[in-house]
């Protein structure tokens, strides 16, 4: 039996997409893992929603009661750019991850397969062989996401079993959600994922967070996007007309299980951020605490996890005549 390491390289990837552009989104995404690989990383993470964008300061022509036709067109745009799971874009992505020979995880807006009405913020994760291994549909889009993203349900809470330990996670606001990270943390979380697209300075409070609660090593990749990256030609533009240059500045970091920061928080840049993780230290910050463990009271609390698919339509079996 082969031993498990002692420690591994990861990367985090701060970068912005080609906005609105499926195609050249995926390219750049398999360049950027190329260059994690140089560098020697195992398990690389991409931001939320990085394939085709995360449509920051757009409304897609919505308010309470109304639709504009300018709207619908950008969301004809944005669902034409979403990806197929599987599809030619993701058998892209995981030959990225075969030639890194590494696990790649990446935010991507997912067409649904049944009816391709409606989009998810969904996170792919690819094995070193370039199998996509699973995937994890936001729970709860936040705010205005509403408005263009469906709700995942809990048949995707994925956890991916890795030589280094258990690969995991939840996307942005999910984080906010106690319940959801202890379903997280009751499937051994040892890496723990966090792709975002907020870049405030109380997230950082949150990934640490996270970190010492889950006693978890926490990897968070967000965009760098400036308003200029967008497409000229893009339906609705008009709704980013007073939006700042910068419209999101970053805040990638990787974070120890006891909380410090090990990298990061980038901002103001695109770019990498990479650490070698001592995997010793997951099982040495549960002495004194271990939040499904010996710091858990289920003679207390008790939380239960619906883990079926839950779908619209059921097909009835047939009844058998007499």
């Amino acid at each position: 039996m082969a031993r498990a390491p002692k420690s591994v390289k990861v990367a985090v990837v701060q970068a912005a997409p080609v906005l609105f552009d499926r195609e050249a989104t995926v390219e750049k995404a398999c360049r950027l893992a190329a260059e994690a690989q140089a560098e020697g990383a195992r398990l690389m993470l991409f931001p939320e929603a990085f394939v085709p964008a995360y449509p920051r300061g757009l409304g897609f022509g919505m308010v309470v009661g109304q639709r504009s036709e300018a709207g619908r067109r950008l969301w004809e745009r944005y669902r034409d750019n979403a990806v197929d799971v599987p599809s030619p874009a993701t058998e892209k992505l995981g030959e990225a991850a075969r030639a890194a020979r590494a696990y790649l995880a990446i935010g991507v807006i997912e067409r649904d397969a049944v009816s391709g009405g409606t989009l998810y913020c969904t996170l792919l994760y690819f094995g070193p062989d370039g199998q996509l291994l699973g995937k994890h549909r936001k729970l709860k889009p936040t705010g205005s996401e509403r408005l263009i993203w469906g709700e995942g349900d809990g048949s995707t809470l994925t956890t991916v079993p890795t030589p280094f330990g258990t690969v995991g996670g939840l996307i942005c606001w999910e984080n906010y959600m106690p319940l959801a990270r202890m379903a997280m943390y009751g499937k051994g979380v040892d890496l723990y994922l966090a792709p975002t697209a907020d870049q405030r300075d109380t997230w950082q409070a949150t990934l640490r967070h996270i970190a010492c609660e889950g006693r978890c090593f926490v990897l968070a990749s967000n965009q760098y996007v400036t308003r200029s990256m967008y497409p000229k030609d893009l339906e609705a533009s008009e709704e980013l007309a007073r939006q700042p240059e910068v419209m999101c500045r970053g805040g990638s970091a990787i974070v120890s299980p006891l909380g410090e920061v090990l990298a990061g928080p980038l901002f103001g840049e695109e770019g990498m951020l990479t650490a070698e993780l001592d995997l010793g230290e997951v099982a040495r910050s549960r002495l004194d605490f271990d939040v499904v463990g010996h710091y858990a009271r289920p003679d207390v609390f008790r939380l239960e996890v619906n883990e079926r698919p839950a779908r619209s339509v059921q097909e009835a079996p047939a009844e058998e005549s007499d």
